[in-house]
Formats: structure tokens, sequence, C-alpha cells
């Protein structure tokens, strides 16, 4: 039989060892968080500059038959196939289907409000009463010394943009909205603006006794009133036109230009109307958007993160046809923009969203996720915490 030897009591650790345990599990335990939130590929941990672009009811049924109608495929759009998606919901603090104002609203401030009310609280009723205002990321950015601008093929003080540097109970006072832009409650104000709407906005701003331009030339801005290349030299610019109509890349690329040049970093919002009441015009425009993406992408430089999302969906189904074949063949039917195989009933709808998202800080973009999620993953990005 074999002996067995009897084992020796453990030697009590010193204070010293037990010491030097804890440091060693604490460090192993940080660098296990750290190993974990690391991006991929050796991007920077946080973002410098974040482009937001946002398909004014570029809902999911959209983008699909987009791809289905410019690629004869399904998921050909560069933004369906960025590394990081989600599915955003899009309700109001009182409603199911959202509108711009309140779509918007929530992306941008981290708060709920009611349709209609641009960043202010669901304190507000709309056209009645004040909420409180809400800061929003553009505001934020503006705050810290960053440079920020705005592109959209809608009027410039309509409910997106205006969602970004405004505060009021009605989305329809485009009046006080631009005011609100000419005396910027944080920073400088924004140092790009392109949009449509010129002759509304300037008439409302004028009912209130303000001379506009004048006071955009004050305060340093280079005034354009038709499309065009944005000035290489201009330090601030207003591009404010009677169409939606222009070249969307050569409006990005040339806000983008004139940002970049802050060594802070920027914030830039490029809105793209996709409403499909116009069928061929909403598909040709998702087409559109999906482009600037994609150069954007190719452009920016590695610190940018980009971000895709829409503000809300729109009843839109692809109901048939064959693959090879046109998508909008055949002529309308059972309403304008019926066609054989797309039915449009022309109204905002209460689905989820995609949300796509690449470069530091997208990997935040996963699973289901509120509108309200989207402005605290820009704002993690950037590496600023929100305000309680």
């Amino acid at each position: 039989m074999g002996v067995c030897a009897r084992r020796r009591p453990a030697r009590a650790r010193t204070t010293e060892e037990k010491h030097t345990m804890t440091l060693s599990r604490r460090t192993f335990v940080a660098l296990a968080v750290l190993a974990l939130f690391a991006p991929a590929n050796g991007a920077p941990r946080r973002a410098r500059n974040v482009i937001l672009f946002l398909g004014d009811a570029g809902g999911i049924p959209t983008l699909n038959a987009a791809s289905a109608y410019g690629h004869g495929a399904p998921q050909r759009l560069y933004i369906q196939r960025m590394p990081h998606i989600a599915l955003m919901d899009t309700s109001t603090a009182s409603e199911w289907v959202t509108d711009s104002a309140a779509g918007m609203t929530a992306i941008v401030t981290g708060q709920k409000t009611h349709n209609g009310v641009v960043s202010q609280s669901a304190s507000a009723v709309r056209g009645k009463s004040d909420g409180e205002p809400l800061k929003t990321i553009l505001e934020h950015a503006e705050e810290r010394g960053l440079s920020t601008g705005i592109v959209t093929n809608t009027g410039a003080a309509d409910a997106t943009p205006a969602a970004c540097y405004a505060h009021s109970n009605d989305r329809r006072k485009i009046g006080e909205i631009f005011v609100q832009f000419l005396k910027p409650r944080f920073g400088d104000g924004v140092e790009v603006l392109v949009g449509a709407g010129r002759s509304k906005i300037l008439a409302a701003v004028r009912e209130l006794g303000v001379d506009a331009e004048a006071a955009l030339r004050e305060r340093g801005y280079t005034l354009l009133d038709r499309p065009g290349p944005l000035p290489a030299e201009a330090r601030r610019v207003v591009g404010l036109y009677d169409t939606g109509d222009f070249d969307p890349w050569e409006a990005v690329e040339g806000a983008i230009r004139l940002l970049e040049r802050n060594r802070r970093g920027y914030f830039l919002m490029v809105e793209w109307d996709m409403h499909a009441d116009n069928l061929k015009r909403g598909l040709d425009r998702v087409l559109q958007m999906d482009e600037v993406v994609r150069r954007t992408a190719e452009r920016a430089s590695r610190d940018t993160l980009i971000v895709f999302t829409a503000d809300h969906s729109f009843d839109l189904r692809l109901r048939g046809g064959r693959k090879g074949e046109p998508l909008l063949a055949g002529e309308r039917s059972a309403g304008p923009e019926n066609r054989p195989y797309i039915r449009v009933d022309g109204s905002h709808t209460g689905e989820e969203v995609l949300v796509a998202a690449q470069g530091p800080g997208a990997e935040r973009v996963r699973g289901f996720i509120s509108n309200t999620d989207l402005f605290r993953i820009m704002m993690a990005a950037y590496g600023w915490l929100p305000e309680r």
C-alpha cells in the first residue's frame, strides 16, 4: 500500500501579498473591460466628428423598395451594408406615430415630446404654451467650441433642421424659429446652413421686424441665394434657396471641407426628404442619399462617426413583382401613386426604423433602441456625458 504524503498547512499570506493580489485582480478586471469596449481595427476610441444623416420618412419599407428599384436586388444600398445596425422606436411622448418635429427632438435631445413641438419638453402644449427648452447635441457641440453644420433639401426652418438649433411649441412658427438661428443660445452659432424655403423664411422673419439677410451678414455669413459650390474661402455660409433640387454631394462635401478646419471637431446633420407620396421622386432621393453616405464614408477621417437613420417610417409596401423586371412598370391604379407592385397610402407609420453606423462609437448601435438612445450614442462617441 502506498503512503499518502501529509499536506502542509497553507502559509498565511502577508498583508503586502494580499494587497498585491487585490491590485492584480483589479488590473485584470480593468484590462478586461477595456478590451470589451475597445473598437476593432485600431480605430480611435472617441469621435472627433459626428455626421448624422436623416432620411425623412426613410423607413425600412422605403429602403427595401429603393434597393429593388435602383439595383434590382435586395440589400444593395450602402446604408444596408454598414457594419453596425439597430432597429429604433420612433414613438412620441404621447402617440405611436411621430411627425418630424417630435421625432427629431428625441434624436437630438434624448427626450421625447409631442408632435409639432420642436426641442421643448413634453410639458409644452402645441401652439399654446412652452415647455422647457431641451439642449440639443448641436448646442452641446457649439458650447464646447466645435463647428456645426446643417444641410437639408427641405426648408431650413422646417421641423428637422429647426430641432437642431431652435426651441418652439409649434413647428409652424418658422419666423420665430429662424430668429433663434440668428441668436444662438450656445457658442457662436451654426457655421454652415444649406436649405430650401428662402422666400417663406425671409417673409416670416420680416413680419417680426427683422431683416434676416442683414442680420446674417452682420454675423459674418457669406450668403447664397441659389444652388452651387460653397465658397472655399468662406468662414461661415448660409445657402437659402427657393428650391430643394440641388446636388447633395456638392453641398455636403463643401460643408465638411469648411467644418473640418476646426481642430476640435464638428457636428453635421444632413437631412434628405424621402417621402414617397411621389413614388419615383422618393425612391430616387433614397438612392441620392445612399450615394452621399457612401462618398462621405470614403472621404471622412477615421475619427468620424457616421450615422444614418429616419425620423419615422412611411406607409409604402412592396406587394409583388419579378426580379429582372422594372419595379415601377405598369400603369398606376387605385390611387395616384399606387403601381401594380407597390402600394402607397401616403402617411407616416409607427414601425421601427433602421439605424446604421460606422466609425468610433458605432459599436453602441445594436439591437432594439429608442429614438432617445441615439442622442446618448452620439454623445458617448464624443466622450460627453449628458447633463442630468
